[in-house]
């Protein structure tokens, strides 16, 4: 079980997780007035990336972040080591859809950078403490 204390530390991560990303499009947004869009051709559409998705996908990822390293911790002797590898290869994989060439490259970098820094934020702050202690065989 986590203690109190390592709880408080991980919500308030979340927490952080989420509020950076947010920052960040209060100034690309509203004080820069550089829109995050992204445009389907094919439909002819536009979606602009308000302040809502940044929220709640940042805290989407940030909460089953938390989920999985508490998972590996109960189950498996080194869940740092594992949820550090997990959480770096899924930062990977968030940059597939920056890729593609429906968006301005202004908007690619600040999406790239929220991405970087939710994980950034993450992987600094949920993990804590020592490796589990090996588990005897009972």
């Amino acid at each position: 079980m986590t203690a109190p204390s390592n709880r408080r530390r991980r919500a308030a991560t979340v927490l952080v997780a989420v509020l950076v990303p947010v920052l960040v499009w209060l100034v690309t947004d509203p004080v820069l007035g550089h829109r995050l869009r992204i445009t389907d051709p094919a439909a002819q559409e536009t979606l602009d990336i308000g302040l809502f998705p940044v929220v709640l996908l940042a805290l989407l990822v940030s909460l089953a972040g938390w989920g999985l390293l508490a998972v590996l911790e109960r189950f498996t002797r080194r869940p740092r080591l594992l949820w550090t590898v997990v959480a770096a290869a899924v930062l990977l994989l968030s940059f597939l859809p920056l890729t593609g060439s429906e968006m301005a490259g202004g908007t690619r970098a600040v999406l790239a950078l929220m991405h970087v820094i939710v994980g950034a934020v993450l992987v600094a702050g949920l993990p804590a403490g020592p490796e589990a202690p090996e588990r005897r065989a009972s």
